[in-house]
Order: structure tokens, then sequence, then C-alpha cells
């Protein structure tokens, strides 16, 4: 017996000082961890949290680093600027980080082609098998949508590397441009993944740059106002024995709400004083509330004694001895009733039992309002828009990685944005100078992989949300600097939203990132739609991005092209490479104005590209 006493006492006593240990513990962020890859040659923000006005320290590379947590618990501090290399340590205060990588970090965002899981694709790749890179790393930002920007992201996220018994983790476009990536710089990769199949753009914009869009702006003063009308504003204080409630109005019990003039959908508190002499005090004791309208959580003398969740049951709630107490006490009943005619059903008990003694609980009785639903569902007019309101995965998903420093973003992300293709190029805009404020980077390279083909094709010339899309990514492409565009119509599935051919995707995402990113002097676009020239029955294209000239994939005439008069009736069009233009007629249009290229879901059969072999963007030059 002493020797159980002793282990007790032990047990106890390890709990008491681990628990006193833990309390100062420092905590980190799930991105800051074993494995993480670090963003090179720029400075790096390290943070978490900790006791108020804990100090911590952070040891790095035979340095260390000193900061102090704040009056909520957060803390940061900058590293200055770290060369490639590792693994590497950082000690913590109490905790270490092992296997630290300095390299090149990428945010990847989209939708279900951003992370197609790469088990998908090991019978077309099988290398995936055998995969033995440790140099570059992966993590993917686990889903959390939000109406409110999340400081802290959901729980389970976690870096894996690109080994063969970690690499079954990994999503594919994230491998296979790592894998290039790493072996074209010979710098450590991390791929960060922030994306969430079946999104569209406006999830993933914050509020700040959604404002000209109503539908997708949420009404922050009314969110606010709402949440107030619905905290129960009595659960904390109402519920206490010794409350002051001489100022609240009465009510008589049993009785309906309506029938004594209480207009009101929600939450009232009840209160019922009554003495008790000393003899019954610290007694067990048995409570009758009859049956109540609706649901109810019942409270002696502060303590909770019992709840039923709907009107029909009686209410029989056992007091535990040691409750009751001499002279004063009293009785709450939390009733809710969302009909708006709660009440105390009549012809019921209403009373306390200790032993043989009843002491009735009809009569005069307070009454309050906790929570006024008709209140809180006067704000819901303003409110209408939540299903649709924008910004959500941006809160949830984005936010809380802001302070990561990365090397650029890889955005694919467009297919449930093919229905109303017209603001999607606003859309990104957005997207890209918001992303570009939140990271602090305002030169923060962007590839964009133009949706690849997709669905059954088609006959005639038709319009189009996928090709509408397209155009849009090439729109941002040209406009808005430090963008790149890879063009992507020839390894689709016509019957699979999510084509397996994610190596070439990487290649070229590659390609784009070595000339707009790595500063090397090399061809990485297709040709582009300039301008025309109509004369007579022909139409003249120019392009840009010609390379060593303008040539057919497959050797054979150009296809896809089409051709329109002032009906704006599109026909398909003959089309000859004449020099750096393409020569567009049809001879049944005698006086053509407008001309498209691969302006279908489907136009994999387009092949009109440069002799670098990188395939022209689809275009058109008609706005209809």
């Amino acid at each position: 017996m002493k020797k159980r006493k002793a282990c007790f006492f032990l047990l106890g006593l390890s709990l008491l000082l681990f628990g006193k240990l833990s309390l100062g513990a420092v905590r980190l962020p799930a991105l800051i961890a074993d494995r993480m890859v670090l963003q090179r040659d720029t400075e790096l923000k390290i943070w978490g949290w900790a006791d108020r006005d804990e100090k911590v320290s952070v040891h790095f590379r035979g340095k260390s680093y000193l900061t102090q947590a704040d009056k909520e618990g957060s803390w940061s501090m900058l590293l200055p600027a770290q060369e490639a290399g590792g693994p590497f340590l950082m000690q913590i205060n109490e905790l270490a980080v092992r296997d630290i990588l300095i390299g090149d970090v990428w945010l990847c965002s989209g939708q279900s082609n951003m992370e197609t899981p790469i088990e998908r694709l090991v019978d077309r790749f099988p290398e995936i098998n055998e995969s033995n890179n440790h140099m570059i790393r992966y993590f993917k930002v686990p889903t959390q949508s939000a109406l409110d920007s999340q400081s802290e992201m959901a729980a389970g996220g976690r870096w894996y590397s690109g080994v063969a018994s970690e690499v079954m983790n990994w999503t594919a476009l994230a491998y296979f441009y790592a894998q290039q990536n790493y072996a074209h710089t010979g710098v450590p990769v991390g791929m960060l993944v922030s994306s969430l199949g079946g999104s569209t753009i406006e999830s993933w914009i914050s509020q700040d740059q959604l404002k000209e869009f109503p539908l997708l702006t949420l009404d922050r003063p009314a969110l606010d106002s709402m949440r107030l009308a619905q905290q129960d504003i009595g659960l904390r204080d109402w519920i206490k024995l010794d409350w002051n409630d001489s100022s609240w109005p009465t009510f008589q019990v049993p009785g309906y709400w309506q029938e004594q003039h209480i207009d009101r959908k929600g939450v009232l508190y009840f209160r019922k004083s009554f003495e008790l002499p000393t003899a019954l005090a610290g007694r067990y004791a048995k409570l009758y509330l009859g049956t109540l309208i609706d649901s109810d959580s019942v409270f002696v003398n502060g303590h909770f004694v019992g709840t039923t969740g709907y009107m029909y049951p009686p209410r029989k709630y056992t007091i535990p001895a040691g409750i009751l107490r001499t002279g004063h006490n009293n009785v709450t009943v939390r009733l809710r009733s969302t009909a708006g005619n709660g009440g105390f059903v009549e012809d019921k008990p209403y009373k306390l039992v200790v032993d043989d003694n009843e002491i009735n609980l009809t009569g005069e009785w307070k009454y309050n309002v906790g929570v006024d639903l008709s209140l809180v569902k006067s704000y819901l007019p303003r409110l209408n828009n939540l299903k649709t309101v924008g910004s959500g995965l941006y809160n949830g998903m984005i936010y809380p990685i802001k302070g990561f420093a990365v090397r650029g973003v890889i955005w694919y992300q467009g297919e449930s944005n093919t229905g109303a293709p017209q603001d999607y190029a606003n859309y990104l805009k957005l997207l890209i100078r918001d992303w570009r404020l939140s990271l602090k980077r305002p030169q923060l390279p962007f590839l964009l992989v133009q949706l690849p083909n997709y669905m059954r094709k088609k006959e005639n010339p038709a319009e189009s949300g996928w090709a509408g899309v397209r155009e849009a990514q090439l729109t941002v492409a040209r406009q808005v600097p430090y963008t790149a565009l890879t063009v992507n119509y020839d390894i689709g599935e016509w019957n699979d939203i999510h084509p397996l051919n994610k190596k070439d995707i990487a290649s070229r995402l590659l390609l784009a990132a070595r000339k707009l990113v790595y500063g090397e002097k090399l061809v990485s676009a297709g040709p582009t739609y300039e301008r025309m020239e109509i004369k007579d029955d022909k139409i003249t294209i120019f392009f840009t991005n010609v390379g060593g000239g303008l040539a057919s994939q497959d050797g054979g005439t150009l296809r896809h092209f089409a051709i329109a008069g002032k009906d704006r009736k599109f026909v398909w069009a003959n089309a000859i490479i004449k020099g750096n233009s393409v020569v567009v007629s049809q001879k049944d249009i005698p006086k053509p104005v407008a001309v498209r290229y691969a302006w279908s879901d489907n136009p994999a059969e387009a092949n009109l590209i440069n002799k670098e072999r990188l395939l022209a963007s689809p275009f058109r030059t008609d706005s209809w």
C-alpha cells in the first residue's frame, strides 16, 4: 500500500512538473518543422507562439538570434539571407528542428489538377517507385475555408522527402517539377502546395481585393453584429446564485411566452429564488420542472444539474449533496425556443423535493433575454451571399503561410471558372496583386498553367468557356509583369479532366522559370498573337515569340484556324505560313473580318508552333 501511494505521489508530481514545463514551451507552425526547405538569398521569417513575454532564442548555422513573445504570446524574428545548402539544425529554445535545407521554395496552388495524387501516375511513370531524391521536399497545406483570416493553418501538415518511402504523399505536378528543377539547378527544392479540387479562383483572393464584386464581398459589419447578437449574454453570470435580478421583469410559472407578452425567439433565462431551512441544507434533492418548451439547461445555485434537448420529456433533475444551502437559494432555467412560444407547460409539477419536504416553485419568476434570434435574423438580408462570398481559401490556406518566403508561384486553376470566363482575367490580376502584397514580394514570379484540352472535339467552330479561360490566362501573362504562361492543349485527355501527363507540364513550367526566374536567355514561349491585317479576301496574322520561325508541329497543313465575315459565323479556314506570319482565308468568305485559332474546348489538332517546338497560344482577333 505504501509503495502504491508513493507511485501515485511521484506520478502526480511528475504530471505537475510536466504541466509547468509545457506551459512555457515554445510552439511552432507546422511549416517550421523537420525536413523543411527555407528560401535561399532572402530574409527568413521564423515565428511561433509562447507564454506572454517569454524570451525566445534561435540558434542556426553557428549564430544566435533573440526575441520575446508579445502580450498575446506571438513572436517572430528575421534571419539574414542564407546560401543554398544543408542539411542543417535549428534550435528554438528547447525545440530542435532537424534536416533543414536551404534552396528554392515554390508555392503551388489551384484546384484538382494541382493536387492530383502521384499514385495515379505510377503505371505511366514507373520511375516514381524508385525515387531517391532527399534534396526535394513537399508540404501540403491542409484544407481550411474560413470567413475570417486564420493565423494558423488547419492541423495535419508535414514535410515529406522525395525518397521512395515518402513519395506517395506527394502530388504529381509538384513532384515532377521539383525533380526537374533540382536536376537543372542543383539547388534543394521545396514544394509548398496549397490547393483544393473544385475550387474557384474567387475563393483564393482576399476580401480587400474583391471590393468591386458585391456578390463576392462580405458585409463585415453585419457579420460582426450578427455574431455579437448570437452570443448568449447571460451564460456566464445569470446562472450565479448572487446575481442581482431585481430589475428583471416577472413571469408566472406555469405559462407561455406569448400569453405573457414576450414576443421573442431565442434564449431566455428564468430565475426563481427560495429559502431553505438549515435542516435541509446540503441534502441530496430532486427538482421537478414539469415539461418545458423547447430545450433547457438548468442550474441550482450556479451548479449545472441537467439538460433536455427537446420539449416532450418531463424534467426530473437530481441535485447532488452539498449544493443546497441554508437560507437563500436559486434555480435558473436557460430555455431556448426558436419558434417563439416557449414556456412552462400547465398542469405539471414544478417543485423541489428534499427528503419528504416540498418547496413549491410555481408563481412569480424573473426573466431576461440571453439571445434574441429576431435580432440575429435581422442581419441575414445583408448576408444572403454567404454561400458565394469569396476569400474562404485565401483566409484558411494562404494567409496562414504568408510569412514563409518563396521563390515563385505556380498557378494551375480555371476549370471551375469555365462557365463564366469573362471575369477570369480580372480575378487572376487581383490574385497576383493580392499575393504579392501578402507575401511582400512586389515582383513575385507567377508561372501560369494554361488549361489543357478537354471534352469531345467539335465538328465545327463553336463558343467555348475553356477557350475563354485560356484567353484570360494569356491576357494576364501579357499584361502583368513577372508572369509566364505554359500552353498545354496537346497533352490533355478528352474524357478526363485530370490528364496524367503532369511530367510534360512540369517541363514547360521549368522552361518558363529558366527565363523568368533564373534569367537564362532562351525561347520559353510559343508564337503569340500580335496583330492582324485584312487585305481583300485574306487576313494576315502576325506573331511575337516566333523564335527560329513558324512551323507546323507535324509537318502537315495548319489546322484549327477559323474565319468569319460580318455575320460573325466562323468556319474552318485555310492557313499558310508566310515568313513570320500566317495568311488565313476561306473561299466562301470574300470579306473576312476576324480569325480564331484553337478556339474550342479541345483543340488538340491545332498545330502551329515555332521551331523551338513550342505551341502557339489560342487566340481570337474579335471580342464578340
